[in-house]
């Protein structure tokens, strides 16, 4: 289908015109010879007086010149039909606590001795990896929620921001509600069958304005599914026991985790090793696709050239013609100075 982008352009048709009549006429300051007999001298030498024609006809090639700049401008081109778009995927939050006790060395990572949130950015930066098709966001939260990355599609982003996380970028504590609640407000603006928030987390609610149970009713309302992970070893393990004999796990609050999920839909899962861990990941990546808001796309090709390049001839033409009948005014004279010399 044939149609202009800007069909507004042609609004500055009659500008020509307009400042034609609105503008005072030129004056040289020099005076004028009128001659009476002057169109009896154009036929002399063999040249048509212009003025014999009528006065569209002296305008047209001008009223054509303009209205071809006109058309290039209004940006004519060919629209084809509706082509559908991939639209299959979902909005995916990923919550990760930066707490300090995220620093405490209990996990397992390829037979070594990690720390929580080290082994986090590994199983969960392959969780990343694995979204194509989603559009996916990071919550870093400690004292206080901050978002690192917006709803994205660009995950190996994502996954940078997640690699550059350090302990205590946020705060020493831990603001479950906050991180909910700062999630609800990204997620809210998107379709209600694709919000998801990913929450992990190795401790309790200790720090930030909401509770979690009060942002967990609040995601409900807004359709947001939230999947809680306890992370850490169990306390009773030997060599999950710190300096003073205590183990941090022991500040998990499950019971809490696992209300938020069953609020709003979610699951609760308990991540006690890099095993359990890689489980979990691949639970939620059975999560079945939700499909976006749908979408299409017009393929369009752009016309404006031809009507600019028959301006531009149209222009050539021009000068062309007023330059002719003075290259042939001369031609005579020159033939008779070289007959003079010869």
């Amino acid at each position: 289908m044939f149609e202009f982008t800007w069909p507004w352009a042609f609004l500055l048709t009659p500008l020509p015109w307009l400042l034609r009549l609105l503008l005072p006429a030129a004056d040289s300051g020099e005076a004028a010879l009128k001659v009476s007999f002057l169109s009896d001298l154009e036929g002399l030498v063999g040249r048509r007086a212009r003025a014999n024609l009528p006065a569209w006809r002296q305008q047209a090639p001008f009223i054509l010149l303009w209205l071809l700049l006109v058309s290039a401008a209004a940006r004519p081109e060919w629209v084809g039909e509706p082509q559908p778009l991939p639209t299959s995927g979902r909005d995916l939050l990923l919550a990760v606590d930066v707490s300090g006790s995220m620093d405490y060395s209990d996990m397992q990572w390829e037979e070594q001795e990690v720390s929580r949130l080290t082994l986090v950015k590994h199983l969960m930066g392959e969780f990343i990896d694995g979204r194509q098709g989603d559009r996916i966001g990071l919550i870093l939260f400690g004292s206080q929620a901050y978002l690192q990355a917006p709803l994205t599609l660009d995950r190996q982003t994502v996954k940078t921001w997640l690699d550059e996380a350090l302990i205590g970028i946020a705060g020493k504590n831990t603001a479950i509600g906050d991180a909910i609640g700062l999630a609800v407000k990204r997620l809210r603006q998107q379709p209600a069958t694709s919000r998801v928030l990913v929450l992990v987390t190795d401790g309790a609610n200790t720090g930030g304005e909401i509770e979690p149970l009060t942002a967990a009713r609040l995601a409900a309302e807004e359709s947001v599914k939230i999947y809680t992970i306890g992370i850490g070893a169990d306390p009773q393990q030997g060599n999950a026991l710190g300096i003073l004999g205590l183990n941090p796990s022991m500040d998990l609050d499950e019971p809490t985790l696992t209300a938020i999920a069953e609020q709003t839909g979610g699951r609760y899962f308990r991540a006690r090793s890099s095993k359990e861990l890689a489980e979990i990941e691949e639970i939620l990546d059975q999560l079945e696709p939700v499909a976006q808001r749908p979408s299409q796309a017009r393929p369009a090709l752009a016309l404006y050239s031809w009507p600019l390049a028959g301006a531009v001839l149209m222009s050539l033409l021009l000068v062309c013609q007023a330059l002719w009948p003075h290259a042939l005014q001369q031609r005579p004279q020159l033939s008779k100075g070289w007959r003079r010399r010869t």
